[in-house]
């Protein structure tokens, strides 16, 4: 690179003069990573972020675009930024920062902690956002190092426990700058596929803070939390907690704790189908045996209410036919005593008893003074009538 250089014989404007000083500096210092503390820490118009960068000796002014700023920051943490170092048209000096991380581990706990603020105010990691995971998947998706222990690990443990599934893994870099825009990009993928798998798992080994530093970044904790797939996230030892564990679905302890967790253990599941058949097997017999049971009661109750029938029936005919006798007994009796009471009324038995009835013509003669002198009478008698006339 030809460095601009100015005649000596001329004089030149304070933009060239700048012009040449900032390719100089671009061209010795291309890309230069400082550490330091953070001071003076400030965003203007929620666009620019304005800091400086100290140490026991000096101090250093640096600028970024918030959007560059991955990591949360305030004065009194340990950065390290990597920037290009550039005078302004005001002829402030300032490093242009392209990249920060943290250093040291008092940094990371407390960006650790901003972090997880923010996201837990925005409701990030609300319980009701959890969703269970499927008790048999058939297609897991794993964003992971494929050359890593926890990989093998997890591979190993799978295939013990249940086996015979569907692994797409997406190998990635778990730790250092590239790590987290690859995490990310591994999660979009699985969650762009036609066909999404059962179940997207995360998992990491072991190491400090630094080295789990991916899996607290701000862009993979919201990767994880919105995947439409539902996620399994085990990051580091048991001790180790990350803001993408937080984001998950579902925590495991450990990549080794994530296999166990992601299938059943297929002997268990075979013990519990053989446990779950024979209680099965006990209550269709428990079943039967009261349906039996119920059925013979209802055909005694059945019986009895046909044996009840029949046998009022026969009682209703045994009083019916005794009132029918009864009713007969008394027609007969009360028949008699009319046929008594008629026969006291006949006018043959009277005429059988000596007693006679005169007729005049068609009149009955009850009295002398209905006939006179020379009327022709009848003479009725019991065993014939007679003539007669009246003389006196």
């Amino acid at each position: 690179m030809q460095l601009l250089e100015p005649p000596s014989d001329q004089i030149i404007g304070v933009k060239a003069f700048l012009d040449i000083l900032n390719e100089t500096l671009n061209f010795a210092f291309p890309a230069v990573t400082i550490e330091g503390e953070v001071s003076s820490y400030k965003v203007n118009q929620g666009k620019w972020v304005f800091f400086d960068l100290k140490d026991e000796d000096a101090t250093l002014p640096c600028f970024i675009p918030i959007y560059q700023l991955k990591v949360p920051i305030e004065d009194g943490m340990k950065i390290r930024v990597t920037g290009v170092p550039k005078v302004t048209k005001w002829g402030k000096f300032s490093l242009t920062v392209k990249s920060v991380s943290l250093a040291g581990e008092g940094a990371l706990k407390r960006a650790f902690e901003l972090l997880k603020a923010k996201l837990q105010q925005e409701g990030l990691f609300e319980a009701s956002r959890k969703r269970a995971l499927p008790r048999f998947p058939e297609r897991l998706g794993l964003v992971t190092s494929g050359q890593s222990a926890a990989y093998a690990d997890f591979i190993k443990i799978l295939g013990q426990r249940w086996g015979g599934m569907e692994i797409q893994l997406a190998d990635v870099q778990v730790q250092g700058q590239p790590a987290p825009a690859q995490i990310v990009r591994a999660i979009e993928y699985f969650n762009q596929q036609a066909s999404v798998p059962d179940v997207l798992v995360v998992i990491r080994g072991g190491g400090s803070l630094e080295d789990l530093q991916a899996f607290n970044t701000e862009e993979v904790a919201r990767a994880i939390a919105g995947s439409r797939v539902p996620t399994l996230v085990g990051v580091g030892h048991e001790v180790d907690v990350s803001l993408a564990d937080f984001a998950a679905d579902v925590r495991a302890a450990t990549p080794t704790d994530a296999a166990r967790i992601v299938v059943p253990d297929k002997a268990e599941v075979i013990q519990d189908i053989g446990h779950r058949q024979r209680r099965f097997e006990q209550t269709i017999r428990g079943r039967l045996d009261r349906y039996q049971n119920h059925i013979i009661r209802q055909i005694n109750v059945l019986e009895r209410f046909v044996r009840l029938p029949q046998a009022r029936l026969q009682n209703l005919e045994l009083r019916l036919l005794n009132a029918q006798r009864q009713t007969l007994a008394m027609q007969q009796q009360r028949l008699n005593s009319l046929s008594r009471l008629l026969g006291s009324y006949d006018p043959t038995a009277t005429l059988k008893r000596g007693y006679a009835i005169v007729r005049k013509g068609e009149q009955v003669v009850t009295g002398p003074q209905q006939v006179n002198v020379g009327d022709s009478l009848v003479v009725q008698l019991a065993a014939g009538n007679i003539n007669a006339k009246v003389d006196k």
